[in-house]
């Protein structure tokens, strides 16, 4: 297991590599969740904005 795991001397770049790809395919599946959160919160603040505008108006 131990030779498995040092890959031929390698083990330290093939981890980090490894582990650098995870982390890059979590931020990517991430980012367009946070994304439409933020974005949601937005169009949420500006429909708050318009209908008080509008009640101010009539």
């Amino acid at each position: 297991m131990s030779e498995f795991l040092s890959m031929g001397g390698y083990g330290g770049y093939v981890w980090s590599a490894f582990a650098i790809f995870i982390v890059v395919l979590a931020l990517d599946a991430l980012a367009p969740l946070l994304k439409r959160r933020r974005v949601l919160r937005e169009l949420r603040g500006r429909l708050r904005r318009t209908q008080k505008r509008n009640e101010e108006n009539t």
